[in-house]
């Protein structure tokens, strides 16, 4: 920290000036105003480290000006001054922001004692704020990219970021489910309030209820004092389940009741709990089939998704590989204190032929290790990559067109394409027609012609009952 800045608003003019000495002899950089509008002005035109105010001040109040100061200005350490000390005062000043307070006659000592700590109490605000930044960039992770697919996550997140929805959040191992989650809270009015994950799957089952909900003195063995829970750690804020599919069926039907009726009791305890706090939930479970198989309460399903958001797998939005690459680096870069030149065009059409089955994951923990092992200023090349990532490059080159010497049907060729693109797209999504039209970019009923037309319908008759009857409908026309 530099010099220490103060705002010094004191309508008496020998304590104003005698005040301004002191701190400018022990190395502070003052600015002083006579009145509270003074202040709010000098304020407004410069960010102070400290405000020490005068409660009574002709026009605005020392509280008004605390206030007009923290609406700039939140981290800023304020200081009351007052010889009209009371109960009530210090309360209201604490209320609006203030640091602290000190009575008039003021001893220097004293005030240089305080001045020390609000210093600190200054740094550790500003700390803390730029760790939110950071925190708040790292969740764009998840959604870096220029594809449709991230484009769309993008925009539900715009839309109900700053909205109480619960939200279920469905994706593979990897994808960045819980930096989504992170982006929903910090783009919120709660951000300034706690954010608190759990998985689900990684807690045994019999310590997973303590931990959401907490417990009472002597509820269990080694309850030697009361705790609270995720939930009550929570309020005001946001708590992320993750796997939330792993969860047991009697604590599905706790978990419900949090969501209807915002309240819980401790293990072991009587009271009843209200909390005020926002649910986002995450799994790489097909919850729609754990509900048709009893393995998960449909009416918790129906709770939870009130908004769901699908991630897409990297395999399906490789044109972001390059934009993630990019960021990894750089990330790494400053946490190894590393710098490399790139990475080169053949390694990136590697990277963008490579299945990526643990996803952005999968990524970025291989683009840690090439950095780590990589010489400073160098490019990563092929030759640094695992075999796997290098065969997957191999594979797709083997899948390019290779043209016969005696020439191609085209129709026939483009006919055959067609046909293996619609296969791929029914098996990526089990056979749902709609979701496969949807992938492909078409409408059911032209999928459905297509392929009618393909020999396809009766390969893929165990969709909806809706669907099917369409088909029907087309295939008797």
């Amino acid at each position: 920290m530099g010099i220490c800045t103060i705002l010094l608003v004191e309508d008496e003019e020998y304590i104003r000036e005698s005040l301004k000495e002191i701190l400018e002899m022990n190395g502070y950089k003052v600015t002083t105003a006579h009145n509270g509008e003074t202040g709010i002005e000098a304020a407004s035109k410069s960010s102070f480290d400290i405000l020490i105010t005068d409660l009574k001040l002709p026009g605005t109040d020392g509280i008004g000006v605390i206030r007009a100061v923290k609406s700039k200005s939140p981290d800023t350490a304020c200081i009351v001054l007052t010889g009209y000390a009371s109960v009530e005062t210090a309360v209201e000043a604490m209320r609006v922001g203030a640091f602290t307070y000190l009575k008039k006659p003021l001893n220097k000592d004293e005030l240089l004692v305080i001045l020390e700590k609000a210093k600190e109490f200054h740094s550790l605000k500003e700390e803390n704020s730029k760790l939110k930044d950071e925190i708040k960039k790292s969740c764009t992770t998840a959604i870096l990219g220029t594809s449709s697919e991230i484009q769309s996550v993008r925009d539900i997140i715009d839309k109900i970021a700053d909205t109480d929805s619960t939200v279920l959040i469905l994706g593979e191992s990897g994808t960045g489910k819980e930096l989504v989650a992170r982006a929903l809270h910090y783009g919120s009015t709660r951000s300034k309030k706690p954010f608190v994950p759990i998985n689900c799957g990684a807690i045994p089952e019999d310590l997973l209820e303590s931990e959401l909900f907490g417990y009472e003195k002597g509820a269990f063995t080694g309850a030697i004092a009361t705790k609270i829970g995720r939930f009550e750690a929570a309020d005001q804020g946001t708590v992320f389940l993750d796997e939330i599919g792993d969860m047991s069926p009697g604590l599905q039907v706790k978990i419900l009741r949090v969501l209807q009726e915002k309240e819980f009791e401790r293990v072991g305890g009587r009271n009843t709990i209200k909390v005020d706090v926002r649910v986002v939930a995450a799994t790489n479970q097909d919850l729609e089939k754990a509900v048709e198989e009893k393995k998960f309460r449909n009416d918790l399903y129906y709770r939870l998704n009130v908004i769901p958001i699908h991630l897409p797998p990297l395999r399906a939005r490789r044109e972001d590989i390059p934009v993630l690459v990019e960021h990894f680096i750089e990330k790494m870069e400053k946490r190894k204190k590393k710098s490399i030149k790139g990475v080169s065009q053949e390694a990136l059409r590697s990277f963008e032929a490579h299945d990526w089955p643990g996803n952005i994951r999968e990524l970025e923990n291989l683009m840690e290790r090439l950095i780590v092992l990589k010489e400073e200023g160098s490019f990563i090349t092929p030759k640094d990559l695992p075999e796997k990532i290098r065969q997957s490059k191999s594979a797709s080159a083997a899948a390019s067109v290779n043209l016969p010497a005696d020439g191609v049907d085209f129709n026939e060729a483009v006919d055959n394409y067609e046909r293996e693109l619609i296969i791929s797209a029914l098996q990526r999504v089990n056979g749902i027609k709609k979701k496969a039209a949807e992938y492909l970019n078409l409408n059911r009923t032209t999928l459905i012609e297509k392929m009618k037309r393909k020999g396809l319908l009766d390969q893929y008759d165990t969709a909806e009952t809706s669907e099917t009857n369409e088909a029907n409908d087309l295939a008797r026309s």
